[in-house]
């Protein structure tokens, strides 16, 4: 597939209704402020909270813009599901996830990263707050406007860590946590991009690479059903519900194992039965992936709205405790309005301004089928619960499209591969002695054979051209003839420096907020 002329996606509602969209989102920012004013009983100045409460929005909406993408832009670019679908799915899982496992309690200061008592006030806690929220929205709005997708969580880490500073000098700030971060810059698209193509590996070896490909379908789509559920039944256990029913692994995944065992004796006779029906193929093949990639999208939203809604409302929700109690708590209760702003925030952003991003991460790095897709959500799930048992923080942005460039760089590989074989056959088997009738026999098995009739013709024709093997002059140029890209080297540099700029351009972003915050206060 030639990723520069990629398909375009079938028009939104809103497209090419730029000033609409801006509209919408602006009436939803003053919206939230006018509603904290009628919600915020108890606390001391209700205008700060206004603000405070629009800022929150206007962070909600830039999450799900930005970061909700990676959910639902594998089923997408897959074409499992319209863009349309995508949305609704994605909002409304996100917003019940948000609002059913939400939880009622937030640390104020995210993943730890400053000390709360090194901040002297009250005031002073809510300028670092109000700061670190303005500053993690503006950079998730610019780089959804590049085209970026990147880390709401790192976005949010920088934004407290530069007012932090600015508030409380260098000492404040946790560096060992700081460095935890910068590792998960590697460890999370790593982990993502290793676990997704072991996945399609799999998949391969298992159904594509195999002459009756319905028949190891049958076989093999139902494990892979089963292990879905078993990923994403602990991985919703442990992240999404954590703060409504919390298990240690082992009991989770024991339930998930009772779950995914029942799954899996549901889908076999199903699968059995579609199968029956398909041609022998990669796209029947394919087809038998897109009701579990459906479920694996609202699934991921609704652990994402559970768990990242926190970066929207965990600022809020520390400014609405400073203003009632007058201290500065690391911990804070989470009023139902405030988890309303971040709940629908999430789903007005996703819908407003969310398909570009899922356009970038569905079809713009790599080309996306079904069974691709399916090995990315699994990607997704499985990192997680590994990372967390492990402590390792990883960011599930980077986690999705780690399992994006994972899929695309092992389909480069493969396919390089496998046209150096068929031309190394085509050489050796000439050099050999075979005809060109014999040559093209050998190219036509090959082809066509499974993976253990290609290793066969494989030493076949090593022993049959033992005597005149190919010199490395010609393996470099055929190493060169078969060099094809799927995946898009822009859109890999793109990303990665995004990435690697969140964490200091939202502290420096912040650091300066909070300054403009605090002297337009001293001279109040």
């Amino acid at each position: 597939m030639d990723l520069t002329n990629t398909p375009k996606e079938q028009p939104t509602l809103l497209d090419g209704h730029e000033f609409i969209r801006v509209l919408i989102a602006l009436a939803f920012v003053l919206a939230a402020g006018f509603y904290a004013t009628y919600n915020g009983m108890g606390v001391s100045n209700l205008s700060i909270l206004a603000i405070a409460a629009a800022i929150g929005a206007y962070m909600a909406i830039n999450i799900g813009a930005n970061d909700v993408a990676n959910n639902v832009g594998p089923a997408v670019g897959s074409k499992a599901l319209s863009m349309t679908g995508a949305i609704l799915i994605a909002a409304i899982f996100e917003a019940a996830g948000a609002l059913i496992a939400g939880g009622t309690v937030v640390g104020t200061i995210k993943n730890g990263i400053i000390n709360p008592n090194a901040i002297g006030d009250a005031s002073t806690f809510i300028w670092v707050m109000m700061a670190a929220l303005l500053a993690g929205a503006i950079w998730l709005n610019l780089a959804t406007y590049l085209g970026a997708p990147v880390s709401t969580t790192h976005s949010i880490v920088g934004g407290v860590l530069g007012a932090g500073i600015a508030a409380g000098g260098w000492d404040i700030a946790n560096w060992d946590k700081l460095i935890a971060i910068v590792a998960s810059w590697v460890i999370s698209p790593v982990l993502g991009g290793v676990i997704a193509a072991l996945f399609l590996m799999y998949i391969k070896r298992s159904i594509t690479y195999k002459n009756d490909m319905i028949e190891a379908a049958k076989k093999a789509v139902p494990l892979l059903v089963g292990l879905m559920v078993w990923a994403f039944s602990t991985y919703l256990i442990l992240k999404g519900l954590k703060k409504i029913w919390e298990l240690d692994f082992i009991t989770a995944g024991m339930f998930a194992f009772a779950i995914a065992l029942t799954v899996y004796f549901i889908v076999r006779p199903m699968v059995d039965k579609a199968a029956s029906t398909l041609k022998n193929d990669k796209d029947a093949v394919n087809s038998l992936f897109t009701i579990p990639l459906i479920v694996s999208a609202a699934l991921l939203s609704f652990a994402h709205g559970a768990n990242d809604v926190a970066n929207a409302i965990g600022p809020l929700a520390a400014i609405n405790d400073a203003l009632m109690t007058g201290a500065v708590s690391g911990k804070a209760a989470i009023p139902i309005w405030v988890m309303m702003i971040g709940g629908v925030g999430i789903a007005v952003g996703l819908a407003l301004y969310g398909p570009k991003l899922i356009k970038t991460v569905g079809s713009e790095i790599t080309e996306l089928d079904k069974t691709r897709a399916f090995c990315v959500a699994m990607a997704a799930a499985i990192t997680v619960i590994i990372a967390s048992q492990l402590g390792l923080p990883v960011s599930s942005t980077h986690i999705a499209v780690g399992g994006i460039f994972g899929v695309g760089f092992l389909r480069e590989y493969l396919k390089q591969s496998y046209e150096k074989k068929l031309k190394s056959i085509a050489s050796h088997s000439e050099s050999a002695g075979y005809n060109g009738q014999q040559t093209q026999e050998f190219v036509k098995r090959f082809k066509s054979a499974d993976v253990e009739e290609k290793r066969a013709i494989l030493k076949e024709l090593k022993a049959a051209q033992a005597s005149s093997p190919i010199s490395s002059a010609e393996r470099k140029g055929l190493k060169k003839a078969t060099k094809k890209e799927l995946v898009k080297r822009s859109a890999l540099l793109r990303i990665a420096a995004a990435w690697i700029i969140t964490v200091p351009a939202s502290a420096l972003l912040s650091a300066i907020i909070f300054y403009m915050l605090l002297g337009f206060s001293v001279s109040r």
